[in-house]
């Protein structure tokens, strides 16, 4: 990457940042190109040339911060952690993501914004072969039921971010604590109790 390409690289980030800053604090309909250009140093009209209207600014915004969670999430599953601390990790980054982004920059995340969509399964793609291996060698050191496919757990895994994503946002509550807890309690262990014979 020369010079340029790199000053550039780094007014985007500006951008992007000045950008989830701003939508954070005001919500995505209060902030204008105006004020992110101001709030990054550059000019509405660099922006307009990098990312193009201003919705099209927030689905750059959401696809670089679901790459980037999901750059996070390898990063958690190729470390040292024992196999269940590193899905209590995945879970919890999940909600602490929730709570910390705009509800406004999730609903597109929710509704079939076909950008969105396209992004999040092309993500999802590039990162499954990460998390074949990671069930795999949990199978391995016996956390996985050997009687479940890696394919049904993807499954599963999808189903719980589509459902965490729609609950109530965790609100740092004691409830919302002992909700956590539960619903850990599930990821792990279900919520049926098997009979003793």
């Amino acid at each position: 990457m020369n010079g340029y390409q790199a000053r550039t690289e780094m007014k985007k980030e500006r951008i992007r940042k000045a950008a989830l800053e701003l939508f954070n604090k005001w919500g995505v309909e209060k902030v204008s190109l105006a004020q992110i250009a101001k709030h990054a140093e550059v000019s509405p009209v660099t922006i307009y040339n990098y990312f193009g209207t201003k919705p099209q600014l927030v689905r750059h915004v959401i696809i670089t911060m679901l790459e980037e969670a999901w750059q996070q999430r390898i990063v958690l599953l190729q470390s040292n952690l024992p196999f269940h601390e590193k899905i209590e990790k995945m879970f919890f980054s999940t909600t602490e993501m929730a709570e910390n982004v705009a509800p406004e920059l999730l609903e597109p995340l929710l509704s079939n914004d076909p950008e969105i969509v396209t992004a999040v399964e092309n993500i999802y793609r590039k990162y499954e072969p990460e998390l074949i291996s990671f069930i795999e060698t949990g199978r391995d050191e016996g956390y996985v039921n050997p009687g479940v496919s890696s394919e049904t757990i993807l499954l599963y895994f999808t189903i719980l971010k589509e459902v965490s994503a729609k609950i109530k946002r965790f609100d740092g509550s004691e409830e919302a604590a002992r909700q956590t807890r539960e619903l850990m309690e599930i990821v792990f262990y279900g919520f049926l109790v098997k009979p003793s014979r």
